[in-house]
């Protein structure tokens, strides 16, 4: 019995939630809306963004300080999206950015009186996406977080009838007296007519649309009224000012409540005797009762009542009021949803009927019930596969109402591997070398994307320049550019190019791309086939694995462009060969810090001059020789003369602007961590490395004592080699997530390729 009841203690205790809160009288629901403005001033659409903002968050940028920076940032939506569902959907960075910028509009109101459909090719994952994203915001909206109050009508039955005059005082009366003394067909009419409440000195009336309790404030004086409510702080001025509160100064009352507030105040007479019958109590949203969400499927057939009602509720008033026509208590369907979402799962079938009913809705923000007009403010959201479009390209008038956001197949490369981790687990990292799963994903992506990028090619020309890391149609630095990632190997002057205005009209292409090729679905069945095949062999899955693969099935082969591959392969090349390189790279830090500041100090003084560096302190003998030197071993030594000077120019103009003037001497930033240092350090190594693995080309006993390293034989090598070698493997395993086995492997792979002489700059 002990265990009983503390069990249910326990279960006593955490019903004790926003969703099981009693009603509060109005003035106390005052003092919540001054203690939490933000939360409790708030409709659907605010709601929506709050969502998104507590569990996205602001995003990540990796190039925060570049003036060509476009705001396309890392937004990580698995809380949103994949933790604690059933079925997880990965958005990617393409997606998570366009749905974070139609939230934030939505905020505003720019994009209010509208719906907004999803639309995807079959496979993409939309149901799953509108399923979570339901899920998660009815789970907010319950939390004291996400909480919103509505209106709850709590009559008082003595004082009404006090102020009714003798009619209604009788007809009480005689109600009481039949609950003292019933027969038993008088006390199944009271019974009809009483409602659940234990005190039945009051009549509960529910708002069927879910008005916000500061609605019924008398819309001229509503403006004075909130000025008198808050003190003249940030908030205030917000809520005066910003475009998302309009609706608390324009909006008015469900017509049910807008009728008992005249009814009441003809009856009371005193706008504070009306007040006292109003009461808040939160919203509680439950998809299952339709109750702020409504989501339905094309075979769910339309209700055929289509105006509802409370027929106990209504005679309750009519006795109040002794007048059956002054409050109706009847709405719609679409009260149950206002202030909440209405969503449609696919446009087909009963859907279309639905869709095209909410044309005047949505556009008027209006719904006529019998002779009343009823308010309608709801998050109306839809699934749209593309062949359906047709179902309402006759319906022209609406176009303008429909905002359609696309959700195509993975684009990010490091989204779809994020899938293939959930569904296959995390552990299949252990069976990959290193970049080898992240280039089956590029290989599915490749078969997504549009062959032909215009905007790769108003920016790179001629892509046969970059033949050695990429492939002709450039997929490849497509995809490094959808996930928000500019590779090393660009030249300077192609990233220079890449304004934030080519780097938009790049990412817009997304949105027509991802329509076609390999499905996410079929894309879990592919790797399925791929993993199982090669995983059991014991062996690291490598890209030779990778390439057999693809090119032993037909009909893969032939979703991934020609020539994708070959050119797949060469970029893991040159990837591996940069690692290897920076693994083995040891370098004097100090020394480079101090060039670099030097050549930063200098370029602002002719050739010929001695001066103190502001920097290091140190005295600097400015000369050719100097600037000359530094130059070409950031730009190569058989760099033109013009195309030095040109950097030199470049980079005094970049310390004036900005490293001196904005972030030293404004910001305060150290030299070091000035984006103009940070360039030139990461240009300067770079160089540094190309020749880093010259002197072990030609010396055998290398190759031998990384196939020997952790063997008994690896100590019979010379001290420097053992010394080289274990320097490279520690790197390759701590840099770059190696395994032991990974990184020796890696190492023989660069060397019996011949890869350091094979991306010899010409």
């Amino acid at each position: 019995m002990d265990n009983i009841r503390k069990a249910m203690q326990h279960i006593d205790i955490s019903a004790d939630g926003p969703n099981h809160s009693k009603s509060i009288p109005f003035e106390e629901f005052l003092q919540v809306v001054q203690d939490n403005p933000t939360g409790t001033i708030r409709n659907v659409f605010q709601v929506f963004h709050d969502l998104f903002k507590t569990h996205v968050g602001e995003g990540v940028d990796e190039y925060p300080n570049d003036p060509e920076s476009i705001k396309y940032v890392s937004y990580d939506c698995s809380k949103l999206f994949v933790e604690g569902a059933d079925h997880p959907f990965f958005a990617d960075r393409l997606f998570a950015n366009r749905l974070v910028n139609h939230v934030e509009a939505l905020r505003s109101g720019a994009q209010q009186n509208k719906i907004y459909i999803f639309d995807g090719p079959h496979g993409c994952g939309k149901s799953t996406f509108l399923n979570n994203l339901l899920k998660r915001f009815e789970a907010y909206a319950n939390t004291e977080a996400g909480a919103r109050y509505e209106t709850v009508w709590r009559l008082d039955r003595k004082q009404l009838t006090q102020e009714g005059g003798n009619k209604t005082a009788s007809i009480i009366e005689s109600l009481f007296r039949m609950q003292q003394n019933p027969n038993k067909k008088q006390f199944e009419t009271v019974q009809a007519l009483a409602l659940p409440d234990t005190d039945n000195n009051f009549v509960e009336v529910p708002c069927p649309c879910h008005d916000n309790p500061l609605l019924l404030i008398p819309k001229n004086q509503r403006r004075q009224f909130l000025d008198d409510l808050f003190e003249n702080n940030e908030f205030k001025y917000i809520l005066f000012t910003d475009k998302a509160f309009e609706w608390i100064f324009q909006d008015v009352p469900c017509t049910i409540c807008g009728s008992l507030y005249e009814a009441l105040l003809t009856r009371l007479k005193h706008p504070a005797k009306v007040f006292e019958m109003v009461h808040a109590v939160p919203y509680s949203f439950n998809r299952r009762l339709g109750r702020g969400i409504s989501v339905f499927s094309p075979g769910d057939r339309p209700i055929k009542q289509i105006v509802q009602t409370n027929e106990y509720l209504q005679q309750l008033i009519n006795r109040l009021f002794s007048d059956s026509n002054q409050v109706r208590y009847i709405y719609s369907r679409y009260a149950k949803t206002n202030n909440g979402i209405y969503a449609l799962m696919d446009i087909k079938s009963h859907n279309i009927e639905r869709l095209i009913e909410l044309h005047n809705i949505i556009s008027e923000g209006l719904h006529k019930v019998e002779d009343i007009e009823e308010n309608v403010s709801s998050l109306f959201l839809a699934l749209m596969n593309p062949e359906d479009k047709k179902n309402i390209k006759e319906f022209q008038s609406f176009s303008d109402r429909i905002v359609y956001i696309n959700i195509p197949y993975v684009l990010d490369l490091n989204t779809e591997v994020e899938i293939y981790r959930n569904i296959f687990g995390s552990h299949i990292d252990d069976n990959f070398l290193p970049r080898v799963l992240h280039n089956f994903a590029r290989a599915i992506i490749s078969s997504r994307l549009s062959l032909r990028s215009e905007a790769m090619l108003e920016w790179i020309p001629k892509p046969e320049k970059y033949r050695r890391y990429c492939d002709k149609n450039l997929q490849l630095l497509k995809m490094e550019i959808y996930t928000g990632y500019i590779p090393g190997w660009l030249s300077e002057e192609d990233r220079k190019a890449l304004t934030a205005k080519r780097r938009r009209r790049i990412i817009g292409e997304s949105d027509k791309e991802g329509q076609q090729g390999i499905s996410g679905r079929d894309s879990i069945k592919i790797f399925n086939a791929f993993y199982t095949t090669f995983a059991k062999s014991g062996a690291l899955i490598d890209m030779a694995m990778l390439c057999k693969f693809f090119h032993g099935q037909k009909d893969l082969k032939a979703s991934i462009p020609e020539g994708f591959l070959a050119s797949l392969l060469l970029l893991y090349d040159f990837s591996i060969l940069q690692e290897v390189k920076e693994s083995l790279f040891y370098y004097n830090e100090e020394q480079i810090r101090r060039e670099i500041l030097h050549y930063m100090f200098a370029v602002n003084f002719e050739p010929g001059t001695v001066e103190t560096c502001m920097f290091t302190g140190e005295k600097v003998r400015i000369t050719e020789a100097l600037l000359d030197g530094f130059e070409r071993r950031i730009l190569g030594e058989k760099s033109e003369k013009i195309k030095l000077l040109s950097f030199r120019k470049d980079t005094q103009k970049e310390y004036t602007s900005r490293a001196l003037t904005q972030e030293i001497m404004v910001a305060g930033t150290p030299p070091e961590e000035t984006r103009l240092f940070q360039s030139l350090k990461e240009r300067y190594e770079y160089n540094l490395k190309e020749k880093v693995f010259d002197p072990f080309l030609e010396n055998e006993n290398f190759r031998r004592a990384i196939k020997d390293y952790a063997e008994e034989d690896f100590k019979t090598y010379d001290h420097k080699i053992r010394e080289d070698v274990t320097f490279l493997i520690d790197n390759l395993m701590k840099r770059y997530r190696y395994t032991e086995q990974g990184a020796k492997a890696v190492c023989i792979y660069v060397i019996d390729n011949d890869l350091a002489r094979k991306f010899t700059k010409p």
